[in-house]
C-alpha cells in the first residue's frame, strides 16, 4: 500500500467524521442547542427563535444540489461540487501603522481587512466591522481557510473604539479575534439580540445599555434600536431619532439572513446591519450579511441615518450555488448590491464579503467583475463603488456625487445577457 493510498484513506476517514458530527448536530440537538436570548415575542421573535419578518422561510429550505445538509457539507469537504478552482493564496500588502494615523477634520478612511472585516477611521472613531483574523472560518479550526492574509496585521491596528458584530456565523463572529480586541483596547461592541451571550462566553462583559453611563463592553440591541457612543464611552440608549448631536449614534437595522453556530441552534440569536452616524463625517452603513428578502430593509436603513450615507459596506459574494445564479436566499449578489447602493443614496460604496473565504460556487474574480458590469448597466458613475484591494487604505470622498437614476432590475439583467457574463463562473 503506497503512502498516497494511506493518505487518501486517512482524509476519507476524517471527512466522514466531519459528516457524522454534522449529522449528530441535527439528530441530538439537545447536546448542541443553546439558548442565547430570552425575551418577549415580537414581529421577528417567536419566544424561542428569531425569523425574518418579511414572511420568508427561505433560510430553512434544503440547500441546492440535493442530499440535504449532510450532502452539502460532504460536497464542500471533498470539493465534488463543480466549483471553479480558487487560488490557494493571493498576494496582500498589509497596510502599515503609519498609513493608519489620525485624520483631519471631516476625513474618512476605509481599509478592507478581508471578507466583511473593514477598518473605518474618522477623526472621532476607529471602527471595525465583523473582525476576523483567524485562518479558518469554522469551529475547532475546521471550515473554509482564508486565501488572503488580513489587510492589516493585528499588531498594526490603531486603537479600536467601536466594533460592530452583525451575526454569529463563523466568518463574521470570530471570538478569538474579538477577545484579543477586548484585551487590548476595551472597545464598545454593538451587536444584535442574543449574540452578547456568545461574546460573554469568550470573556467579554456585557453592559446594560439602559443604565450604563460610561462603560465599554457589549451592547445587544433589537432592530430599530440605537445607542450613543463617544470615543469608547457608551452614553445610554434612545428609542427614537435624536436629531443632530455632538456624539456618535449606532443604529441596529433589519437585514434578511439567519444565524447559527452549531446547526441545531439555528436562529437563536438575531442578525442585523448597522448605521453609524458620526458628527462632522456623515453616516456609515454596514450590511453585515444579507439576502434581498422584501428589500424594504434598505429604505429602513436609509431612514435610520441622521445624516446622508457617506460610505456603504455592501456584500457581493457567496451568491451562486447553482450555475447562472445571481443571488441566493441569504446573500445578495452584485446586481442587487447595485440596487442597495442606489436606494441608500450613498456617496461611496465598498464591495465586501468576497475574495477571502471560499463559501460558494462562483469563481474568485466573478463578484467584482460582475459588479462592474452591473454598475455600468445600471448607470452608476465610475468610482462610486470604490475599487478597493485588501490592505490598501482608501480615502472616502466627501458627501455628494448625485443620485443614481432607477433602472429596472429586469433591464439590468437583460443588459448583462452577454457572452462575457455567461462565461463567468
Amino acid at each position: 500500500m503506497t503512502l498516497r493510498v494511506v493518505f487518501r484513506r486517512i482524509v476519507a476517514v476524517l471527512l466522514w467524521l466531519v459528516v457524522i458530527m454534522c449529522l449528530a448536530a441535527t439528530i441530538v440537538p439537545q447536546f448542541l442547542d443553546r439558548i442565547y436570548y430570552r425575551g418577549a415575542t415580537s414581529g421577528h421573535f417567536d419566544g424561542a427563535r428569531f425569523f425574518n419578518s418579511d414572511g420568508s422561510d427561505d433560510d430553512t429550505r434544503p440547500v441546492p444540489g440535493g442530499g440535504g445538509r449532510a450532502g452539502f457539507f460532504w460536497r464542500q469537504a471533498t470539493g465534488r461540487d463543480g466549483r471553479p478552482a480558487w487560488p490557494d493564496a493571493v498576494p496582500v500588502r498589509p497596510a502599515r501603522a503609519a498609513e493608519l494615523g489620525p485624520l483631519a477634520a471631516g476625513g474618512m478612511r476605509a481599509t478592507w481587512i478581508g471578507h466583511a472585516s473593514v477598518l473605518v477611521q474618522t477623526p472621532k472613531l476607529n471602527i471595525l466591522t465583523d473582525p476576523v483574523w483567524s485562518d479558518t472560518a469554522g469551529p475547532f479550526g475546521f471550515g473554509p481557510r482564508r486565501v488572503a492574509a488580513p489587510g492589516v496585521r493585528f499588531e498594526d491596528l490603531p486603537k479600536i473604539d467601536l466594533v460592530l458584530v452583525s451575526h454569529n456565523h463563523y466568518d463574521h463572529m470570530d471570538l478569538a479575534t474579538l477577545k484579543r480586541l477586548w484585551d487590548r483596547d476595551r472597545p464598545v461592541f454593538i451587536t444584535s439580540l442574543g449574540n452578547d451571550a456568545l461574546l460573554r462566553s469568550a470573556g467579554i462583559p456585557a453592559r446594560n445599555v439602559y443604565d450604563c453611563g460610561q462603560c465599554p463592553g457589549v451592547a445587544a440591541l433589537d432592530w430599530g434600536q440605537n445607542t450613543i457612543v463617544e470615543g469608547a464611552q457608551m452614553r445610554g440608549w434612545q428609542a427614537r431619532p435624536i436629531g443632530a448631536a455632538p456624539f456618535t449614534r449606532v443604529s441596529v437595522v433589519r437585514t434578511h439572513h439567519w444565524g447559527s453556530r452549531w446547526l441545531s441552534d439555528r436562529n437563536r440569536a438575531l442578525w442585523s446591519g448597522f448605521v453609524v452616524d458620526v458628527p462632522g463625517s456623515g453616516s456609515i452603513f454596514f450590511a453585515g450579511d444579507t439576502g434581498l428578502g422584501d428589500g424594504r430593509w434598505i429604505d429602513e436603513a436609509k431612514a435610520a441615518a441622521i445624516q446622508p450615507i457617506r460610505l456603504a459596506l455592501i456584500p457581493i459574494g457567496a451568491f451562486r450555488f447553482v450555475p447562472r445564479q445571481m443571488q441566493s436566499a441569504a446573500h445578495i449578489g452584485p446586481i442587487d448590491a447595485v440596487e442597495v447602493f442606489r436606494r441608500l443614496g450613498a456617496s461611496t460604496a465598498i464591495p465586501i464579503h468576497w475574495g477571502t473565504f471560499r463559501l460558494s460556487y462562483e469563481g474568485y474574480r466573478t463578484p467584482p467583475t460582475l459588479l462592474a458590469a452591473a454598475a455600468r448597466c445600471a448607470g452608476v458613475p465610475a468610482g462610486r463603488f470604490a475599487p478597493v484591494r485588501i490592505g490598501r487604505p482608501v480615502a472616502i470622498r466627501s458627501l455628494g456625487g448625485g443620485a443614481v437614476s432607477r433602472v429596472d432590475r429586469a433591464a439590468v439583467v437583460r443588459c448583462l445577457d452577454t457572452p462575457a457574463v455567461e462565461a463567468m463562473r
